[in-house]
């Protein structure tokens, strides 16, 4: 992979940036997604933010060999600690991390989030984590992808702020939105494996010492597996 040959998931990623963006890349790795998306016009500055200090010297390199330091503004910082006022983001990407980690980045900046339009967020896992941040800061689902890479299976969620409070059920919180609608052939074989092992889970706890923690943990799970029966249930009926 490189700035001018993206992943699929990275690809995907790029097309909900908006037209002429100001992008912000939170654990942007090798800057291979800001670089892109100067290239091939989707944005007309970025900042490519890293936490680490070896990929934050790898983004510098990609970002000088690319002929775009003028640019990208690359930077060593945690989460949205990358982003100053004065640079003008309108898209924030963060992408290839668990949904409870994107989660807490937006919490624990989203006193930068301010002038922001669309935050375009790639999970690797729990995108629940998310889209309850989402309902309880202000935030709408406008558009959700899922997709399979290399027998891994990714979600985009693409969210933008609302005037008025979104609400979500259990199903749309855990299964998101507008997938539920979509309910593609990679929705189902997500959910299939993971109801598979929810229902294994709760099979061994079955068996073992009924703590409260075991007992909530399996009602959890059991209410889950419920949920997505009665998904299932829905689209063959």
């Amino acid at each position: 992979m490189n700035a001018q040959q993206l992943s699929i998931r990275l690809m995907k990623v790029a097309a909900h940036v908006q037209a002429d963006a100001v992008v912000a890349d939170i654990g942007s790795d090798h800057a291979y997604l800001p670089c892109h998306l100067l290239h091939n016009g989707g944005a007309v500055r970025a900042v490519a933010g890293e936490i680490v200090k070896g990929p934050y010297e790898s983004a510098k390199k990609q970002v000088q060999a690319e002929g775009l330091e003028d640019k990208i503004t690359v930077r060593l910082a945690p989460g949205l600690e990358a982003i100053e006022p004065s640079d003008g983001i309108t898209a924030v990407t963060i992408a290839g991390m668990g949904g409870s980690l994107i989660a807490s980045i937006l919490e624990e900046g989203k006193d930068r989030l301010k002038g922001v339009e669309r935050l375009i967020l790639q999970p690797n896992v729990h995108a629940q984590a998310i889209r309850l941040w989402a309902v309880e800061n202000g935030w709408q689902t406008v558009a959700e992808e899922i997709l399979k890479e290399k027998d891994k299976i990714y979600e985009i969620l693409v969210l933008e702020p609302s005037e008025e409070k979104v609400e979500l059920d259990a199903k749309q919180l855990l299964f998101g939105p507008e997938l539920l609608k979509q309910q593609n052939d990679v929705f189902k074989e997500k959910w299939q494996r993971e109801a598979a092992q929810w229902k294994a889970i709760a099979e061994r706890l079955e068996n073992t010492t009924q703590t409260e923690d075991i007992r909530t943990k399996k009602e959890q799970l059991l209410e889950k597996i419920a949920l997505m029966e009665e998904v299932f249930a829905d689209e063959n009926s």
